[in-house]
């Protein structure tokens, strides 16, 4: 199975869910996306059918006129428990003129992506992102921290009872508080490399410790001996050291939920592997983020119907070593006509149920 089975009218009924107008044009483009699995503008345009310069021009003019961040934002899954924030590092070698990049830690040129997504199958449905570098929080007189804070701000109205699920870069006295003031549930891994210092109610220094194969709770503690939170610890057999969390959950649920959340790099892994997401190349953030959001709603629409094409064909260990989207890009598979129309059937429903809480559609 590959990219020429799924045709672009298939395309477009995903894509009619998310634009309300130009959808063709939509789906010509994250077709191109997932054919030429780049995002590059001119791998776009030599993998969509037509002539490639008019084709350059199309994608051009579509960037333009559309804020496909707001068609991405429709994957928010309203029916999800819980919000998965993560960032990610785009190396950009050679891009020292571009105005966005600037220095990632590794100290190579670069900017990263924070990106919002729900959990699906050990993976992610992300449907919002923000993107920033050591260079334009220079210009905004921003800094990282206020970065993560803006985007949890904007994500609020959304989350309404979810609970948001962060890793130990969060993990930061300012984030903590700002969410406890904006009544924000919340489970974060809790960055035991710094020795943060957690106090319990008479004031007294806890000391974070769990044996192999034991679990802990404390409640009503403070971070940093200001910010209070509940805690949990665990050590786990046949790892090299224990996982602790923090939230405003009960204790007993902070590892259940944060474990919700595990493997979700892998979309990462994908979306640079098999999209080449980290080779984009526009020279302005607007554009280049128009272009990320372009790219994540091909990953999620290959993605959903890899994933049915994976039920269809693997069962047993064999179904557990691929992903979706590899399955769809890079297994040599067939599937009968009917097969393959049952497998875009499942995967469009479930995309409309993502994008409206239910399988109604736009007519």
């Amino acid at each position: 199975m590959n990219m020429k089975y799924v045709k672009h009218s298939t395309i477009k009924r995903f894509t009619d869910q998310c634009f309300d107008r130009e959808s063709e044009k939509a789906a010509r483009i994250v077709k191109g996306v997932l054919d030429a699995q780049s995002p590059r503008l001119s791998d776009i345009a030599n993998a969509m059918e037509g002539n490639p310069e008019a084709n350059y021009k199309t994608i051009q003019r579509f960037i333009d006129k559309h804020d496909t961040k707001a068609a991405l934002h429709r994957l928010h899954d309203e029916d999800s428990e819980i919000v998965i924030g993560d960032p990610t590092d785009i190396e950009r070698l050679h891009a020292k003129k571009t105005e966005y990049v600037g220095e990632l830690k590794s100290k190579k040129l670069g900017f990263q992506v924070l990106v919002l997504s729900t959990p699906y199958r050990g993976r992610a449905i992300p449907f919002s992102f923000i993107s920033y570098s050591s260079k334009t929080i220079s210009s905004q007189l921003r800094s990282r921290n206020m970065e993560h804070i803006k985007s949890i701000a904007e994500l609020q109205e959304l989350l309404e009872d979810k609970i948001l699920v962060l890793d130990r870069e969060f993990s930061y006295e300012l984030l903590l508080e700002e969410m406890s003031e904006a009544n924000i549930r919340y489970v974060i891994r809790l960055n035991t490399g710094n020795r943060v210092t957690i106090l319990d109610e008479e004031g007294n220094k806890i000391s974070l410790t769990v044996s192999i194969g034991q679990e802990v709770h404390y409640e009503g503690v403070y971070y940093k001996g200001k910010v209070k939170v509940n805690i949990a610890g665990k050590w786990e057999k046949g790892f090299k050291e224990p996982i602790w969390v923090m939230g405003s959950l009960k204790p007993s649920e902070l590892l259940r939920v944060y474990s919700l959340r595990e493997k979700i790099e892998e979309s990462f892994r994908d979306l640079k592997n098999l999209l080449n997401l980290d080779k984009v190349m526009n020279k302005k953030q607007d554009n280049m983020e128009k272009m990320v959001a372009l790219v994540l709603l091909a990953y999620t629409i290959g993605l959903l119907i890899g994933e049915q094409i994976r039920d269809q064909v693997y069962t047993g260990r064999k179904w557990k070593l691929y992903s979706g989207l590899f399955i769809l890009l890079k297994q040599k598979l067939r599937l009968a006509k009917a097969a393959f129309a049952q497998v875009i059937e499942r995967a469009y429903l479930l995309f409309c149920r993502i994008v409206f809480g239910s399988v109604q559609t736009h007519a």
